[in-house]
């Protein structure tokens, strides 16, 4: 481990942050595979069954947009524990017997428009924890590999756990790892005040706040830039199952291919952050964001399956783009705003890529899928390097009352 990682690792305070989100995450991704196959033995609608997954993405833009200011209005410890206790009570509805299908999809609606707040929280919470410099990068960086490893151990677990025992009883290991975090969160971390003054209504505060940030054009590039690669990265990884298909492969290689991108992430964030300083990493945000869209186009040559699996895997390594990234955003956003901004990122994030999964798995049906990738991998590179050119024309934008503090 880098000695800028043990740094992260020696702040006593984002060991409990990280504990619990590694405990969390890996409820989430278990309950998404259980709730998914309870649904399905309840209904026998593969449909009932996939929107398990659709609404896991779909309510991001509703609580990042209506709910981002809670992330401000109140204490930030209040906030996570009051999301994870409202999504431990949602789990543990899911658990009983006899709950019909409508409530249990309202239930996975109500957890998925509290995740925006929660992650918004608990990213501007870093700030506080570990400054806003380079540890603060270094931090989300650990976030992010921890949620990229969740979904390698998450699936593998959910479907072992599927095949002992009922979906119920794997949903009520998700009650226990929410109730885990919160613990972790209200006992280990410190409490610290609002950072506005609470008044006005909710909902027209978080709407002010995003007006705020959208209108000012150096924070507004910088949101694009979050939003847009990883609309077009998705493309692949939602299409794997049909090329797969088309491929005549095993399920155990299409597996493997599913797994590529978190491989490629996890590795290139581990890399990037161990061995590059600061200025190195802000440097390669703008090239390796235009790269990771080139993996893609080789599907234009329909690879095989070895050759698949490195383009996912490079694909996935374009995730480093965004080391230099959370430096610049977190010096742009002034400081009284920095919970709805984080929320308003994670929450285009999330939808930019739900939209890019809907709009590739639309075309595939009118389109071969080999080409729909690699339409996606070059249309990507023109989007992103027309972001990238903004993002450029805005960088000597000063936020009111604040200097950038970016190293170029």
């Amino acid at each position: 481990m880098s000695s800028g990682y043990r740094a992260v690792f020696a702040v006593r305070e984002f060991r409990a942050v990280f504990a619990a989100h590694a405990m969390s995450t890996l409820g989430v991704i278990v309950s998404e595979i259980a709730l998914s196959v309870l649904i399905y033995r309840l209904t026998g609608s593969p449909l009932l069954s996939a929107l398990t997954f659709a609404f896991g993405l779909l309510p991001y833009v509703l609580g990042g947009t209506l709910l981002s200011s809670v992330a401000d209005r109140f204490p930030a410890r209040r906030v996570l524990v009051v999301c994870d206790l409202l999504c431990a009570a949602c789990a543990a509805a899911m658990t009983l017997p006899g709950t019909p299908v409508a409530l249990l999809l309202a239930l996975r609606v109500v957890t998925a428009a509290v995740a925006p707040v929660f992650q918004g929280t608990r990213a501007s919470t870093l700030g506080d924890v570990l400054g806003e410099g380079d540890l603060f990068v270094l931090g989300r960086s650990v976030i992010r590999i921890v949620g990229q490893s969740g979904q390698l151990v998450g699936f593998a677990s959910g479907g072992l756990l599927l095949s002992l025992v009922s979906p119920r009883a794997v949903l009520v290991l998700t009650v226990a790892t929410f109730l885990g975090s919160a613990l972790l969160l209200r006992f280990f971390t410190r409490r610290r005040p609002a950072r506005t003054a609470t008044g006005g209504r909710l909902v027209r505060d978080s709407l002010s706040g995003m007006r705020l940030l959208m209108a000012d054009r150096r924070i507004r590039s910088l949101l694009l830039l979050g939003w847009v690669p990883p609309m077009f990265v998705v493309v692949p990884e939602a299409l794997m199952t049909p090329y797969a298909d088309l491929l005549a492969l095993s399920p155990g290689e299409l597996g493997l291919l599913m797994c590529g991108m978190p491989i490629g992430a996890i590795l290139s964030e581990t890399l990037a952050g161990s061995l590059l300083g600061p200025r190195g990493r802000a440097r390669l945000t703008m090239p390796v964001a235009v790269l990771a869209m080139l993996p893609p186009v080789g599907y234009v040559f329909e690879p095989a399956f070895g050759w698949a699996l490195l383009c996912q895997i490079l694909t996935g390594c374009g995730i480093a783009y965004t080391l230099g990234l959370d430096l610049r955003f977190v010096a742009a956003v002034p400081g009284e705003l920095r919970g709805r901004a984080m929320t308003l990122m994670t929450a285009g994030l999330m939808t930019a890529q739900g939209l890019g999964m809907a709009l590739a798995g639309t075309l595939a049906e009118f389109v071969p899928v080999d080409q729909v990738i690699a339409g996606g991998g070059a249309l990507g590179i023109a989007c992103v390097s027309a972001v990238l050119w903004y993002a450029r024309a805005t960088a000597g934008a000063q936020p009111r009352g604040r200097r950038t503090g970016v190293v170029e």
